[in-house]
């Protein structure tokens, strides 16, 4: 197929791979749409522009080279494709299925600011990699000539992967070190398996394995190493622990029985998906079925939760967020897919007191209105007087989002220099103010996207390989 196949967005709309009934879907945890047909996802990737200037790759964090790959999948060179994709990403089929694309390439998309529907790149990217998994087309992770040298990585999330990754193939000896006992950080207990189902994650896990990094599960610096101690194991340190520390509500009835925090609940859920025991699930505490449920906050956990909640099968599920539809930081597509399945979202509405005898009654919420633009831009919303009111529930789920542990304590190392939030401070380089100790990921900007922390992984790889190769030379001269 010749280049003259492209720019055909005129004449061909814009399709996503079709999606299972809502009433189907929600009744088990498979995601919702299945990958493309081989013509389908040629016809959509040759709907794309070929742009002078591409938008969507500009708008990418991992500056993925999307409008050559989308040109290679139309013109059916489809391992080409997947080699151009993988070239620039450790897990382009995981963003595939959960970057939230409506705000970054698609969402810059020319043809969508045109009018004609953005080309469906997240759905092609899912495929181009899928394909590859199962024609084989992707290499197991070889090891540079070994340099004699080690690193520990501390936590097993998308930025300690994708780091331990490229550090591996530049021949460090390296060692992942993660509190939980399976591997993937959020991607595997903090993400339903409706959008990501573990097995994708598994099989990269596993490649990384073969590839010889040396993960130690059920590990926590701190109680297992202090961190000083992981320092004279290794010749560097990266910290990729994320962050994990709830975000607060300072309300009357916060510790009632039945208000629960969205990563307790997201985790008990994915752990019975893997088929373990979970008491607090099997007693009702983590388990929405058969109950009325507020989920508190618009960002992808909210909808995470809510759109769990339908599916353990809840007697209703309503989300409560203070801002309206338009300011919500959360997908737009994912609200769409939690309203089709059955989801109530309650706009302009922000929780007061939760009400409680032994077990949670309800919420009760001020109405809010929009005032005038808060410091992120957004208009900050305001008490409404006088219209309060309340929210039946049995199990109230608080997702408001997260802040970093404080890891300085945790890791036994006061020293640890870290912000006003709470997040590691680190230098131009992603290292810490401790010597050859670098960060990156969420424990650095806060809580982000999957997308930003592989793109922090690799990154801070090539930083952390110039400073090894500097301590060798230094080592090997004053020898």
């Amino acid at each position: 197929m010749a280049n003259d196949a492209m720019q055909k967005f005129v004449g061909r709309q814009q399709a996503y791979p079709a999606k299972r009934l809502p009433a189907e879907r929600a009744r088990d945890f498979r995601e919702i749409a299945d990958r493309f047909a081989p013509k389908a996802a040629a016809d959509q990737s040759a709907r794309c522009a070929q742009c002078g200037v591409p938008y969507c790759t500009v708008h990418c964090p991992l500056q993925n080279h999307i409008p050559e790959w989308l040109r290679l999948t139309a013109e059916g060179r489809l391992r080409e494709a997947y080699e151009l994709s993988n070239a620039t990403s450790t897990m382009p089929e995981i963003c595939g299925r959960i970057c939230p694309q409506d705000r970054l390439c698609e969402g810059n998309c020319v043809i969508e600011s045109a009018g004609h529907g953005a080309v469906t790149i997240g759905s092609v990217e899912k495929y181009i990699t899928d394909t590859a998994w199962d024609e084989g087309w992707v290499e197991p992770l070889r090891a540079g000539p070994t340099r004699g040298q080690s690193v520990g990585v501390i936590g097993a999330g998308p930025a300690g992967l994708s780091g331990a990754e490229y550090l591996r193939a530049a021949g460090y000896e390296v060692h992942v070190y993660d509190r939980y006992d399976r591997l993937g950080g959020l991607l595997t207990y903090g993400i339903p398996s409706f959008k990501l189902e573990k097995q994708v994650i598994d099989r990269r896990v596993e490649r990384l394995r073969a590839g010889g990094i040396v993960f130690h599960s059920n590990f926590e610096v701190g109680r297992d190493a202090s961190l000083d101690e992981l320092r004279q194991r290794h010749d560097a340190i990266l910290i990729a622990t994320g962050v994990y520390k709830p975000r607060a509500i300072l309300a009357p009835g916060v510790g009632s029985a039945g208000v629960v925090e969205a990563l307790d609940y997201l985790t008990a859920s994915n752990r019975k998906g893997y088929g373990d025991a979970v008491p607090a699930f099997e007693d009702g505490t983590l388990n929405a079925a058969g109950k009325r449920v507020v989920v508190i906050g618009g960002g992808d956990t909210a909808m995470d939760c809510v759109r769990t909640a339908v599916r353990q099968g809840a007697a209703s599920v309503k989300c409560l967020y203070r801002r309206d539809r338009v300011n919500m930081p959360g997908s737009q597509r994912e609200v769409a897919n939690a309203e089709d399945e059955g989801v109530e979202f309650v706009w302009l509405a922000a929780p007061q007191a939760f009400e409680a005898g032994e077990q949670v009654t309800g919420v009760r919420a001020h109405q809010m209105r929009l005032g005038a633009p808060d410091a992120s831009g957004r208009r900050a919303p305001e008490v409404d007087p006088g219209k309060d009111f309340v929210e039946p529930a049995d199990l109230v789920i608080k997702a408001l989002g997260f802040d970093a542990e404080d890891l300085p304590m945790l890791f036994g190392t006061p020293e640890l220099g870290v912000t006003r939030w709470g997040t590691l401070l680190v230098n131009r380089d992603m290292m810490t103010n401790l010597d050859g100790v670098f960060a990156a990921g969420d424990i650095v900007r806060g809580a982000s996207l999957v997308v930003w922390a592989i793109r922090d992984g690799r990154d801070v790889s090539e930083t952390m390989h110039k400073w090894l190769k500097e301590k060798a030379r230094s080592t090997k001269v004053a020898a």
